[in-house]
């Protein structure tokens, strides 16, 4: 079977188009999420995987619980993967979507996971480095781990900048095994 992102793609591509066209990447990223959060509850992760449910109570169940959360195209969108049997994307269609509004927006998301919690002046200065290094405005989310040692490990999108001691021991090991 494909892999969740591959399949939730090109419907994440089809809504960021919409939006893009319609002046409401907002509105979509809001209907998404919104989308998303009724589908990962567990009452409605239970009704969505019961086999004996039948598509159309599900689309009807879905689109009355989501309420005027949704507008028409977001629900033609519910539909759509209601009839394909494909809710179990909508996660995955949020992130790409997002994704997507971000690299539009010009911003990249970071990861910044850190030894012990770092203070703010280093924060600013990382993120000053970082925006320099990819030319985007950088949004961070600081993590603690403690395994780190010390130093940082970066993630951001496909890139990950591990500057920890952790990290340099695990390099050195490696090295030495070689």
């Amino acid at each position: 079977m494909a892999e969740i992102s591959t399949i939730a793609r090109p419907y994440a591509v089809a809504a960021y188009k919409l939006g893009k066209e319609t002046n409401s990447l907002a509105k979509w990223s809001e209907m998404l999420g919104f989308a998303a959060a009724v589908a990962n509850d567990a009452q409605m992760q239970a009704y969505i995987q019961d086999p004996k449910v039948v598509a159309s109570d599900l689309q009807n169940t879905f689109l009355k619980v989501c309420g005027d959360k949704l507008n028409e195209q977001g629900q033609n969108l519910i539909k759509v993967l209601v009839e394909y049997n494909r809710m179990f994307i909508l996660s995955a269609i949020v992130s790409a979507f997002e994704t997507l509004k971000a690299q539009d927006e010009g911003t990249l998301d970071a990861q910044i996971i850190a030894a012990s919690k770092p203070s703010d002046a280093e924060i600013k200065d990382l993120l000053k480095r970082l925006e320099a290094k990819f030319g985007k405005k950088i949004e961070a989310n600081v993590m603690i781990d403690a395994e780190l040692i010390g130093g940082f490990k970066i993630i951001v999108g496909d890139t990950v900048i591990d500057s920890s001691v952790k990290g340099q021991l695990q390099n050195l090991a490696y090295t030495l095994a070689v």
